[in-house]
C-alpha cells in the first residue's frame, strides 16, 4: 500500500475567510467552535455563557419563576427602526414583563440558512447584544444550526425568556372588573406598517419606523405606581384587537373602546387607509395595553406618560357588563362596531 500523501492538506479556513455561512457552521466541529469563538462569545460575554457548556447554570432568583418561548422568522430581516435581532430580545423581554415578572435570563437558537453572509450575522448578533444591555437581561446560552441552501430564508431565531415574579403580584385576565379603565402605552400599528413598506417595496411619504421597543423599564414603573394593575399584554400578532378579545373572552366581561380615544400616527393612519387595514389589527413590538381600577387610571397616565415609551399613552375606554365576551369600538359619530378577529394573519411573517 502506498504511504498517504499529506503535503497539501490544510487546517479549515478560520471563520475570517469565510464571507456567508456554510453547513460546517452548523456541524460541531472546528467552524462550528470558531463561530461560537469570535462572534457569539465576544457579543454576549458574560460568566454563565462563557462556560460554555449544554446548559447555563444561573442563580436562582427568590420567588416564583416565569418562563416564555418565542420564535422569530420575520421578513425582511432588517427594517426601519429595527432587525430580527432586536425584536428577539425585546419580544422575549416584553413576554415577561406584561407577565409581572422581571427578565433575566435568556436563551438564543439560530437556524441559519447556508450561504446566508456572515456580515448580516455578524450584524444581527451585535444588535441583539445591544439590546440585552439597554434591557438589562443576559443572553446566557444557545445553539446554532445550519440548513441546505433553500431549505430556509436565511436566519430564524428562537428564544427562551427567565424572569421572577415578585411576592403577591398576580396579573391576569380573572382580576377584571366592570369598571375598569382599559389604557394603551402609544400608537398602534407602527411596526406591522414598517415591515409592509420595505418588504413590498411601499413608499410613503415619510419612513415610518418599528416601534421595537423593551418595555421592562416602562411596566416596572407602572406597577411602582399603581401595583393593582389587574392585566397586561404586548399587542404584537393581531394587534390592540387580538389582546383585547382575549381580555373579554377569558374575563367574561365586555370591553368598549373609544375610536376616537386610540393613538394613531398619521402617517400610518393613512397607510393602513390606503392599504385597507384596520390599525387595531395591526402588530406593535413596543407598546403595552393594560387594564386597570378606574380610581388609579389617570395617575397612571400621568406617570406613564412622564416616561420615554409611554409619551402618547391613553386611556381608551373601560370593561362593562354590557354585551359580555365581547369588544365594540364606539365611533366618533356616535355608532358602533364589534372588534372581531381576522381569520387569517393580515400581516405574515412581522415578528
Amino acid at each position: 500500500m502506498s504511504a498517504v500523501n499529506f503535503d497539501n492538506v490544510t487546517c479549515p479556513q478560520p471563520l475570517r475567510d469565510y464571507p456567508q455561512v456554510v453547513l460546517g457552521h452548523g456541524g460541531g466541529g472546528q467552524l462550528s467552535a470558531e463561530l461560537i469563538e469570535h462572534l457569539f462569545v465576544p457579543a454576549f460575554r458574560n460568566p454563565a455563557l462563557e462556560a460554555l457548556g449544554d446548559a447555563a447554570i444561573v442563580p436562582p432568583p427568590a420567588g416564583r419563576l416565569a418562563l416564555t418561548t418565542d420564535a422569530y422568522v420575520v421578513r425582511p430581516l432588517f427594517f426601519p427602526g429595527g432587525s430580527i435581532g432586536e425584536l428577539a430580545v425585546n419580544g422575549t423581554v416584553n413576554d415577561l414583563a406584561v407577565s409581572g415578572a422581571e427578565p433575566l435570563y435568556l436563551t438564543a437558537s439560530f437556524i441559519l440558512e447556508e450561504g446566508f453572509p456572515l456580515a448580516d450575522l455578524q450584524q444581527i448578533v451585535e444588535r441583539m447584544a445591544a439590546a440585552a444591555v439597554h434591557a438589562g437581561v443576559r443572553i446566557v446560552t444557545g445553539d446554532t444550526k445550519v440548513v441546505e441552501r433553500g431549505h430556509g430564508d436565511g436566519c430564524f431565531i428562537t428564544t427562551a425568556g427567565v424572569g421572577w415574579v415578585p411576592p403577591g403580584r398576580t396579573l391576569g385576565p380573572e382580576q377584571i372588573r366592570p369598571g375598569d379603565a382599559v389604557l394603551v402605552s402609544g400608537p398602534m400599528g407602527n411596526h406591522g406598517i414598517a415591515i409592509l413598506s420595505v418588504r413590498e417595496g411601499l413608499e410613503f411619504e415619510t419612513v415610518i419606523p418599528s416601534d421595537t421597543a423593551a418595555l421592562n423599564g416602562l411596566i416596572a414603573h407602572m406597577l411602582a405606581v399603581c401595583p393593582d394593575i389587574r392585566v397586561m399584554r404586548d399587542p404584537t400578532r393581531g394587534g390592540l384587537a387580538a389582546s383585547l378579545n382575549e381580555f373579554a373572552r377569558h374575563s367574561g366581561w365586555g370591553i368598549e373602546i373609544h375610536d376616537n380615544r386610540i393613538p394613531v400616527e398619521e402617517p400610518v393612519r393613512a397607510a393602513c387607509d390606503l392599504l385597507g387595514l384596520d390599525p387595531l389589527l395591526v402588530a406593535n413590538e413596543g407598546k403595552v395595553v393594560a387594564i386597570v381600577p378606574a380610581p388609579a387610571a389617570d395617575g397612571l397616565i400621568t406617570a406613564m406618560q412622564q416616561h420615554p415609551l409611554g409619551q402618547q399613552a391613553a386611556i381608551i375606554g373601560q370593561v362593562t357588563e354590557q354585551h359580555p365576551k365581547r369588544v365594540v369600538a364606539r365611533t366618533p359619530i356616535g355608532g358602533s362596531r364589534i372588534i372581531t378577529l381576522p381569520m387569517g394573519e393580515q400581516l405574515p411573517r412581522i415578528c
